[in-house]
């Protein structure tokens, strides 16, 4: 029966295909698999270090070890977490550190001010040895508009207030915050800020305006001040005269944005660059070099922290706000910055010279 064998060879034939196809995919697949499985045992009895560009005590530097708490529980291996506060050259310092010395292995992580980035982008620095585009950016666990505020005894209520007169503003370095927006707002909105530069922290800053050595102080976002110093919007003790971001925050609608007092379109678009950076919030990257699935292990192990019950009571108990930012929104946003149109970066220079600052007396 000559059908009946050839039907007998093609069914083994099918077989043998079958079973060569179901040996091949069993050979494959631990080399499939490897590589994420090597990421997830990477970590097994190592230490992350947590790089800060901040001391202790402000609203980065609680994040931080806030994280680290939480961080660890969803990372593969259940590594162990340090933080090491590295302040100084408005936060230059510690990006210089994660850029170019730091393990490029994923051991090493860091949390920003994000002012850093418009230091590149403006050429502030002369000691920058880094490419903010060319950091692994993680996460943002939440970003805030900034704030410019005056004490409630210096009698300024408006930006128009600060235009009439001068107002003492403290400051912790030509590279931050609290110096950038006084700038700027000297430049293009003509208020009159006198600077004084050279506190040691933000927290510092505070002190002096309570005892009446300055009269306000820029840079400080609003889940910070809310975090650190909730009594203060609570009494009244400090005028909100302006806040930097790309719209009003919805709990403060009635304070202006830095872009609402633009004089023309060239200022606007000037003060929008200064505005963009605050969306970055609070955000956390690792080095240069970092296999893509080390970063990528990185991204999910935040993405799952954010989402954990316990870590969310535990930064609602310590006024901390959690609205996170995916870090490849993050590292577009950074790019994006890194190639501003190039007369608008000119402007943006011209804007950050210094017209009336002085160092603090020690």
């Amino acid at each position: 029966m000559p059908g009946l064998r050839e039907a007998k060879v093609a069914g083994m034939a099918a077989a043998i295909l079958i079973t060569a196809i179901l040996t091949a995919a069993m050979l494959t697949a631990p080399i499939l698999t490897a590589p994420a499985s090597a990421q997830a045992d990477f970590y097994g009895g190592k230490t992350i270090e947590l790089i800060v560009s901040t001391g202790v005590g402000g609203g980065l530097d609680a994040n931080a070890r806030l994280v680290v708490r939480h961080l660890v529980n969803h990372m593969p291996g259940q590594p162990a977490i340090v933080v090491k506060n590295m302040p100084g050259a408005g936060h230059i310092r510690a990006a210089n550190y994660v850029f170019t010395q730091a393990p490029k292995d994923g051991t090493t992580l860091a949390t920003f001010i994000p002012v850093f980035v418009m230091a590149q982008v403006l050429e502030r620095s002369r000691s920058i040895q880094f490419n903010s585009a060319q950091f692994n950016w993680l996460a943002s666990t939440s970003s805030s508009n900034s704030t410019v505020y005056v004490w409630h005894t210096s009698g300024i209520k408006s930006v128009e207030d600060a235009s009439r007169r001068t107002v003492v503003m403290g400051g912790t370095g030509t590279g931050s915050y609290t110096i950038i927006y006084p700038t700027v707002m000297n430049s293009l909105i003509g208020t009159r800020f006198k600077l004084v530069t050279g506190y040691q922290s933000t927290a510092e800053v505070g002190l002096a305006m309570e005892r009446g050595e300055i009269e306000g102080r820029a840079g400080n976002n609003f889940n910070s001040l809310k975090a650190e110093n909730g009594e203060w919007l609570r009494t009244n003790k400090i005028n909100l005269i302006a806040q930097v971001g790309l719209g009003r925050d919805p709990e403060f609608p009635q304070v202006p944005l830095l872009t609402d007092f633009a004089k023309n379109e060239d200022d606007r678009q000037v003060l929008r660059l200064f505005s963009t950076d605050v969306v970055i919030g609070r955000p956390f990257v690792t080095s240069p070099g970092v296999p893509a699935e080390r970063v990528a292990l990185l991204r999910r192990a935040f993405d799952a922290m954010m989402r954990d019950p316990a870590y969310l009571e535990d930064s609602r108990k310590a006024n901390l706000d959690v609205a996170p930012t995916d870090g490849a929104t993050i590292q577009k946003v950074v790019a994006d910055l890194i190639s501003a149109p190039d007369e608008v970066v000119a402007k943006a220079k011209l804007a950050m010279e210094p017209k009336d600052l002085t160092e603090r007396p020690r």
